[in-house]
C-alpha cells in the first residue's frame, strides 16, 4: 500500500474551461504541476484515488490554477471542490543535502542550542526568498523561525529535532 503525500487541496472552479483553484501545500509546484503528470484526487467521502493527469498549470494571485486531461468544462469539475490532490512516495525523488520535503519538517520539535524547547513546526510558509517555519510555542502562540543558516544551526530529521541560534527578539 503507498503513503501518499498531500500536494493541494482543491479549493473551487474557476472559468468555464475545467480549471480548478488549488491552494498548494507542495514544495516545487511547477514541477508536480508539470503538464503530463500524474496527481491522484481523492474526494472527502472517498477511500479510492482517481488518477488525473495534468494539461495546463499557472498561477493567479495567491492559488494554483490546474486543468485535466479528463475534464474540459466546469459542469464536470464542479465535483472535486473540497478534494486533495495527492502523490505517492514513489514519486518523491531526492533532495540535494540541506534540503527537505516540508513532510519531514512538519512535526519536529524546535529548541536552542543551550536545549531550550520552543516548540513544534506546524506548518511550513514559501513567502520568497526562503521558508519560513511556523512553530507552535509552549504558551500557544506561534513563532515564525525564517529557515536560513544565520538561525537553523541543527537538522536531525530522523529524531525530528531542529536546533536554533535565535537572534535578537526572534522569540519574542
Amino acid at each position: 500500500m503507498d503513503k501518499w503525500f498531500n500536494v493541494g487541496k482543491i479549493v473551487n472552479t474557476h472559468g468555464i474551461r475545467g480549471e480548478v483553484r488549488v491552494i498548494s501545500k507542495t514544495d516545487f509546484a511547477e514541477e508536480r504541476y508539470k503538464s503530463g503528470n500524474k496527481l491522484y484526487f481523492f474526494a472527502e467521502k472517498s477511500k479510492e484515488p482517481m488518477e488525473l493527469t495534468v494539461k495546463s498549470h499557472r498561477t493567479h494571485k495567491n492559488f494554483d490554477l490546474l486543468t485535466f486531461e479528463e475534464f474540459n468544462n466546469v459542469n464536470q469539475v464542479e465535483s472535486l471542490k473540497g478534494g486533495l490532490l495527492k502523490v505517492p512516495e514513489s514519486q518523491l525523488h531526492d533532495l540535494e543535502e540541506g534540503e527537505f520535503y516540508y513532510h519531514q519538517i512538519i512535526g519536529c520539535m524546535v529548541s536552542t542550542l543551550e536545549g531550550e524547547e520552543i516548540g513544534k513546526i506546524s506548518e511550513v510558509l514559501a513567502p520568497g526568498a526562503n521558508d519560513v517555519w511556523v512553530v507552535r510555542g509552549k504558551r500557544g502562540k506561534d513563532i515564525l523561525i525564517p529557515y536560513i543558516d544565520e538561525i537553523v544551526k541543527e537538522i536531525d530529521i530522523d529524531n525530528k529535532q531542529i536546533k536554533i541560534l535565535p537572534m535578537e527578539g526572534l522569540l519574542d
